[in-house]
């Protein structure tokens, strides 16, 4: 048999007795299927998608959660030379109609000349091949059935470099999620390099729970750590979620050196766990704990580092780790031998602290540059762009996808990835900030959604519990804070952050009902979704204007901001005005100026009587929850206010570069994924 020149295929032309992937049972047991096994059922699927006719060129779909047949689909599919293309299953308790039409945009984005699907898929992809015409799902062991007596065809695998292996989607956090073309060539040089960063050894035992759907679980876990020859233990993502013991019981028992998540991994670990259930168990044998897919806050790591220090975890086992979709997975890494660091954010930002992200991995080259695209100095704010080896080759193109629009910061051209994402270099290392278009510039600093959602865990809101959103309104910089399903305190603690970090800015909070934030597919909040929905009238919750009066007294004494303050009085003197009705776009929906209801719900009174805002003062009435005449102050919110008739339609930041200039908001209509008060990241 002709050896395969890539690295993620090679484990199959030797595959090893011994060593494999151990999958968790429903209870407490571990299936193993040694590397014989899972390289045989890759054979068996290329011959029979081979029989098929499906080789290169073509796209083979696959729904299917972590078990043996899913990697025998995978690796089979790149063995017949075809590109793979993944959708996630139905979440627990999903809608069906959400999850067909989300699993039918990505299948028709995808044109696949096959469809693999387990069976909490199948009936659904059934529903989505009947209305896009695409072929009909097939089980695993369907498609080997019907290509018996076929296997593994000679010369299987990608025959040129440039051939795409993986479809694989972004998460989505900007707009609808955006189908990447990943050649065989760029994820070679991603294998390796992560493989070279965490310096991985056959037999080596690894962990994870992350879903195979994305691509830091695929690529970062399942892939790499089957090329580098580990002995691997997976989980469900829910059966994670469900027993978090279970899994830090894998790590210690086996003696685990490798495992990764996004932060929140960590914080649910904490939440669930109490130190009793830690006893005899030992984490010494970490030493890389890669925490990537979302900005990491360096209280969450020293958190994770004291909860576990008394069972031999060491800080330097943390590993916080930059990476995209649109590089394959990894960028950056702290490497083996450094421990992770942190700095104040450059240029204010009420000096928020920042963790770094390591350095760039082998074949990867990361400046940091303005928005004339020149590079700027180290500790200089500006945009992340990405060149080398592991670039993908661009995005799906066609009348089902569309090339990124205004609403996404991120293009990929020429060999290089302007990221769209914020951040600053300080001696090699990347530090992260976030989205420029999760980012505002108020008084000449740019302030961003993760530094406000970071300072409000600091102050006990749970993470996927808050999300921030900044914009323009005319030229009034807006931020607003949805709290879902909020407890009491929450609001204070909304109201002091915001004045603390947007100070200049119109500040908002919005009490929603659970299941009203969306999140990508990794778990992070979609807050131009929000954004869009909220200036529609259409995000369900209860609408507060916090008062600020401390931001009149400061205001600015340059001429525009002057201005803009005048406005604010001119319409504060103003009487009650009139009741709000329908849905206008740009116009909010309620029953009050400054007490607005948006979606189902009723509207709350915003002043000091408010109960979400209780705990800033008594009320003007003297007490209680009774509106007073000082609470229904019209404010620039206000649909009869002279700012809001003559404002422009609603703005939102510009996207493309981190500007004060406004450009209008066009946030891509997408389906998109509800988690109930909890997630299972970009």
């Amino acid at each position: 048999m002709m050896r395969h020149q890539y690295s993620y295929l090679r484990w199959i032309d030797s595959p090893s007795p011994r060593y494999g992937l151990h999958f968790a049972g429903e209870k407490d047991q571990w299936d193993f299927w040694s590397q014989e096994q899972l390289a045989e059922l890759a054979r068996r699927t290329a011959g029979a998608l081979a029989a098929q006719g499906i080789g290169r060129g073509d796209v083979v779909v696959m729904a299917h959660g972590t078990g043996p047949e899913f990697v025998g689909s995978l690796f089979g599919t790149m063995l017949a030379g075809a590109a793979c293309s993944l959708v996630a299953p139905p979440l627990p308790f999903q809608a069906a109609d959400e999850y067909r039409a989300q699993a039918g945009r990505l299948v028709d984005v995808a044109r696949p000349a096959a469809v693999i699907a387990d069976d909490e898929s199948l009936v659904h992809l059934k529903e989505v091949a009947a209305v896009l015409g695409s072929p009909p799902p097939v089980r695993p062991a369907e498609l080997i059935a019907t290509g018996a007596g076929h296997h593994e065809p000679p010369g299987s695998g990608p025959a040129e470099a440039r051939d795409p292996v993986l479809l694989q989607f972004t998460s989505g956090s900007t707009q609808a999620g955006r189908g990447v073309r990943v050649s065989a060539a760029a994820l070679d040089a991603n294998v390796r390099a992560i493989m070279r960063w965490v310096r991985w050894s056959p037999g080596e035992p690894a962990a994870g729970w992350l879903p195979v759907h994305h691509d830091m679980g695929l690529v970062g876990c399942l892939i790499t750590s089957l090329a580098a020859g580990c002995d691997g233990w997976l989980m469900q993502p829910d059966q994670f979620i469900r027993k978090p013991i279970r899994y830090l019981r894998c790590l210690s028992e086996v003696g685990a050196r490798m495992t990764a998540m996004p932060g929140f991994g960590l914080a649910y670990l904490m939440n669930r766990i109490s130190p009793r259930q830690l006893a005899g168990l030992d984490f010494s044998a970490l030493d890389a704990v890669i925490v990537g897919a979302e900005r990491i806050r360096p209280q969450l790591l020293e958190a994770f580092h004291e909860f576990l220090a008394p069972f031999g975890f060491r800080r330097e086992a943390l590993r916080p780790a930059y990476g995209l979709a649109e590089a394959t997975v990894c960028v950056t890494g702290v490497p083996l031998g450094e421990e992770w660091t942190s700095e104040v954010l450059p240029a204010g930002d009420s000096d928020i602290e920042v963790t770094g992200c390591g350095r760039p991995v082998d074949g990867v080259e990361v400046r940091v540059v303005d928005e004339d695209g020149q590079p700027v100095p180290d500790r200089t704010l500006g945009e992340i762009v990405v060149t080398g080896t592991s670039l993908a080759d661009g995005y799906v193109t066609g009348d089902a996808a569309k090339e990124p629009g205004p609403t996404s910061g991120t293009s990929l051209a020429d060999g290089v990835l302007r990221t769209g994402d914020a951040g600053f270099l300080s001696g090699g290392q990347l530090f992260v900030l976030g989205r420029l278009g999760d980012g505002l510039k108020i008084r000449g600093k740019m302030v961003f959604a993760e530094s406000i959602e970071a300072a409000l865990q600091e102050r006990g809101v749970p993470e996927r519990r808050a999300a921030a959103l900044l914009g323009i309104r005319g030229d009034i910089p807006v931020a607003a804070v949805v709290l879902e399903n909020p407890r009491e305190g929450w609001a204070r603690a909304v109201a002091e952050v915001l004045e603390a970090h947007a100070a200049g800015a119109e500040l908002l909070v919005i009490a929603a009902p659970r299941g009203a934030m969306p999140v990508t597919s990794s778990g992070k909040p979609r807050r131009r979704v929000m954004w869009q929905a909220l200036t529609e009238g259409r995000l369900p919750g209860e609408i507060t204007t916090i008062r600020a009066s401390r931001h009149e007294a400061a205001a600015p004494r340059i001429a525009g901001e002057r201005a803009l303050w005048a406005r604010f009085r001119r319409t504060s003197r103003r009487p009650q005005a009139r009741p709000l009705t329908g849905n206008e776009s740009g116009k909010w929906s309620g029953h009050s100026p400054r007490t607005h209801r948006s979606g189902n719900g009723p509207a709350i009174c915003p002043g000091p009587c408010s109960p979400l805002l209780a705990a800033r003062g008594p009320s003007r009435t003297g007490g209680g929850t009774a509106p007073s005449a000082a609470c229904h102050v019209p404010g620039p919110w206000s649909r009869n206010s002279r700012s809001s008739t003559a404002a422009p339609p609603w703005r939102s930041l510009s996207t493309a570069r981190y500007s004060s200039m406004p450009s209008t908001s066009s946030a891509a209509a997408g389906t998109t994924t509800y988690c109930g008060g909890h997630s299972a990241e970009r």
